[in-house]
């Protein structure tokens, strides 16, 4: 492939393919397609994998978001393999145009990426109160994941979270960190995303008690990208105003669009039918190859070929 198919969601950066490949010396000729053969072959020789095939095209997302090493996507496949099996909960086709929490929470990827190819990811809660948890929410974010990866190249996340218009007591009262941990969990090492930096907007107090939630489950280096931001002309520091929503003084649509679009999308009969396919891409885990039976290790086994990266 050697330019990015246009999308429904997505946009891209002129040198995106070639700025990624590049960084992680893909892009000699013959490089990547070498790098797809070998992880082709090595997921044939899974056992315990249930589904073992993929599109070209996935593999190299897989590849790239793992900094192009081989190794790494044999493990990040392994992984988001095992999470299906271990937290069905979190997966499946599950309706976006009527849930109710969807209302008050709106979460895109928005469409254009940073200069260095990073993609936004803006969450506003301006919810006043929740009759349940935030699991349906989770459930729609991991439906977005999946398709970043049937869709999107990017060098990893940049996340934004509002929360000024939200009730921070009813927020703060409905947080599960056991489930917050296994969706940091799933994203970070299933779907391989790299988070370049968190940031929380809010002129409140209150704020300071989600992000203490947030950095008892990140990691000691996630945690020192977490931004706090009073006005959203801060965000403008980090994210330019041609990515932002109009009403972040940005030049994007709202971020209302932006979100009834999306919902649009993940509702098709088309993308419910790729997650049904994508449904069957978990594991077996009594034909895992390995003395360890231990699943939570997530040891992967088999054929470790390596491609030679200069």
């Amino acid at each position: 492939m050697e330019s990015i198919p246009k999308d429904e969601i997505f946009e891209f950066n002129n040198d995106t393919l070639q700025y990624l490949r590049k960084q992680y010396n893909l892009d000699k000729t013959g490089r990547i397609d070498e790098a797809i053969n070998i992880l082709e072959e090595w997921i044939k020789k899974q056992s315990h994998f249930l589904k073992k095939e993929y599109p070209r095209d996935y593999l190299e997302r897989t590849i790239i978001i793992s900094k192009g090493s081989v190794e790494r996507a044999k493990m990040k496949l392994d992984k988001i393999c095992t999470f299906r099996t271990l937290y069905p909960n979190f997966f499946g086709v599950h309706d976006v145009t009527n849930n109710e929490i969807l209302e008050d929470l709106y979460g895109v990827y928005l469409p254009k990426l940073t200069q260095d190819n990073y993609r936004v990811y803006f969450l506003k809660n301006k919810a006043e109160r929740f009759n349940t948890g935030f699991m349906d929410f989770y459930r729609y974010f991991i439906m977005q994941c999946e398709y970043l990866q049937a869709h999107d190249y990017c060098n990893g996340l940049v996340i934004v979270i509002d929360y000024t218009e939200a009730n921070m007591l009813e927020t703060i009262k409905w947080f599960n960190l056991v489930d917050l941990k296994e969706l940091l969990t799933i994203l970070k090492e299933g779907y391989g995303l790299r988070l370049k930096s968190l940031h929380f907007l809010s002129d409140s107090k209150a704020v300071e008690t989600i992000v203490s939630l947030f950095k008892q489950v990140l990691s000691a280096k996630l945690r020192d990208r977490v931004n706090v931001h009073r006005t959203s002309e801060s965000l403008h520091e980090y994210i330019p105003k041609e990515i932002l929503p109009v009403e972040y003084k940005g030049k994007e649509k709202s971020l209302l669009e932006l979100h009834k679009h999306f919902k649009e999308v993940l509702s098709s009969n088309e993308f419910s039918d790729y997650l049904r396919e994508m449904s069957k891409a978990c594991t077996d885990e009594t034909l895992r190859q390995t003395d360890n039976p231990d699943v939570h290790s997530l040891s992967v086994q088999g054929t470790f070929r390596t491609l030679s990266v200069d």
